[in-house]
């Protein structure tokens, strides 16, 4: 099999397990979609993706994913923004992406409001919340959260959508689950507060990504089941 045919399989495997997830816990799985991760992927695999189904192509560099961008621009797909984000990169973040889900200070957002407004655009984000406290990941407290969702009226060019989270490594994914099912608590407990439909949660990767459908995620970030180990 080629390397378009590998994909192809690849990918439906995943929407598959998809589907039964969501269908194990009651939900629909068109409530679901699935980012389908490039990094260190080259333009090539991700035009084959693309062609096998992809609608959602997740990247987490600026500089890899405008390679790929203007390579790709004319075919049919979503960019997400999955990586850290710098403020001095939010001009890129904004011409590129439809949806950032690394939003994790005032600073960042500030400045992808000012960024947004200058192109005429309404910047979808998501509010990155570091739930495990590890200091090697990114995103705000849960305190953190809250007080972000709520300074977000005075950004005319920023649309919270909901949350993202990265849980720590486990080997085992249902220990993944309290932190999924933690991410969705804080969502419903925002959502209420502020008034506000709040309808993602990006959580879940391809060694978990089952759990967190179980668990309300609305866009899981799948590439190595999808690609292949990373070499």
């Amino acid at each position: 099999m080629d390397q378009s045919g590998r994909i192809q399989s690849r990918l439906n495997a995943v929407m598959e397990r998809i589907t039964k997830a969501a269908v194990r816990s009651g939900r629909d799985p068109g409530t679901i979609a699935l980012v389908t991760v490039g990094k260190t992927q080259s333009v090539e695999t991700i035009g084959h993706a693309i062609s096998a189904g992809a609608r959602i192509i997740g990247e987490n560099y600026i500089q890899e994913a405008r390679e790929k961008w203007d390579a790709l621009f004319h075919r049919q797909v979503q960019w997400h923004y999955i990586g850290h984000l710098q403020s001095n990169k939010a001009k890129f973040a904004v011409r590129l992406f439809d949806l950032i889900h690394s939003a994790d200070s005032l600073k960042l957002i500030a400045e992808l409001n000012k960024q947004a407004a200058k192109i005429g655009k309404i910047q979808d984000i998501l509010i990155q919340v570091n739930l495990s406290g590890e200091a090697t990941k990114s995103g705000t407290n849960e305190a953190g959260a809250v007080d972000l969702i709520g300074h977000l009226k005075q950004f005319e060019n920023i649309r919270p959508l909901g949350l993202m989270t990265m849980p720590p490594f486990f080997n085992a994914p249902e220990k993944a689950r309290p932190f999924f099912a933690a991410l969705r608590h804080l969502r419903d407990k925002i959502a209420g507060t502020e008034n506000l439909a709040l309808p993602h949660l990006s959580m879940g990767m391809t060694g978990d990504f089952e759990v967190a459908v179980e668990e309300g995620a609305t866009l899981v970030r799948v590439g190595t089941a999808i690609f292949g180990d990373r070499r």
